[in-house]
């Protein structure tokens, strides 16, 4: 079975996260409203778990909200994203906090679900601390793969997720601002998203997931893209791809987590093969292969679990 395209991944709608400045402008579309930015910052030098003081009232689930994120500057059509605030944004006061872009799998759709389900319980032993996510849609089209790349084929992708969802996000989230607080994020097809952003745009991202990413845009029909994207220009097409990104850029201040189920034959040699290539090119790298598991919604949660787990000092939550 080619990866992202099992039954059982679309109707989980598995998608990816991002983050970037700027303000934008959109609405909301369905339940609640998102609450207003507040102007509480965690101390400088000092971890947010240990400025964060959780209230008695604390809810102990966190909000899944529907948006609409324009395309301003990439003219892509994208469909509706989804938010997931966690208990300690939705208090009275809430402390600024990292932000996650989370893209799901092809075909799927932008689906908070899964990734709110590990967020709400790592908020519980947590305070109610945990990253704020937007899960957003690459795809716009669930049967079509757009590579997660501007092109005249399937549209500025590229753009809408690092201008137009990081500037949506920028201008309506209580986020924080470093970059070592944010992470782009992904599933499947949009894990091969998060890692080609994350090599191309080290300024930008500080930390990045790719739970049973595909190693390149296109794999599995690697060909056609060659002939209908890159008009058959084997090195433009190489170059898109984050090994090759990787091996001429720097990272001498980035987190890699790399996860894959244990028995997922296609992705695995990929995902091992590409954490080698980001720590040979500096970047800090955790490799986890999920036990009995597949291409499956388990090895997506039970490996966002291990990945936020390794990556919570760094955002600033106590390690436990």
């Amino acid at each position: 079975m080619a990866a992202g395209i099992s039954s059982a991944l679309a109707l989980a709608g598995l998608a990816a996260v991002l983050v970037i400045f700027v303000p934008g402008t959109a609405s909301s579309t369905g339940g609640p409203q998102l609450p207003p930015i507040q102007t509480a910052q965690s101390g400088a030098g000092t971890s947010l778990w240990q400025t964060w003081t959780a209230p008695a009232d604390l809810p102990t689930e966190g909000q899944i909200t529907t948006v609409h994120i324009p395309a301003t500057e990439s003219g892509f059509s994208a469909r509706d994203a989804e938010v997931y605030l966690p208990p300690a944004a939705l208090t009275p006061h809430p402390p600024a906090l990292p932000f996650v872009l989370m893209m799901m799998g092809q075909p799927g759709d932008p689906d908070a679900g899964p990734i709110s389900e590990v967020l709400t319980a790592f908020a519980a032993t947590h305070h109610g601390l945990a990253p704020i996510v937007v899960v957003a849609d690459q795809l716009g089209d669930p049967s079509v793969d757009s590579l997660c790349l501007d092109t005249a084929r399937y549209g500025n992708v590229e753009t809408y997720i690092e201008r137009d969802v990081v500037d949506w996000a920028s201008g309506h989230l209580n986020i924080l601002p470093d970059r070592e607080q944010w992470t782009v994020a992904g599933f499947s097809n949009g894990g091969q998203c998060a890692i080609s952003l994350a090599a191309r745009f080290p300024a930008v991202w500080g930390n990045v997931i790719s739970a049973s990413g595909t190693a390149f845009a296109g794999v599995e029909s690697e060909s056609d893209v060659l002939a209908d994207v890159f008009d058959g220009d084997q090195d433009a097409y190489d170059a898109s791809k984050p090994e090759e990104v990787m091996a001429s850029t720097p990272y001498p201040d980035t987190a890699a987590v790399f996860t894959v189920g244990a028995d997922d034959g296609f992705i695995e040699p990929g995902q091992r093969d590409l954490s080698e290539k980001a720590r040979d090119a500096g970047m800090k790298t955790t490799m986890y292969e999920v036990p009995n598991e597949g291409h499956t919604v388990e090895a997506l949660t039970q490996g966002l679990t291990v990945a936020f787990d390794t990556l919570a000092p760094r955002l600033g939550f106590e390690s436990r």
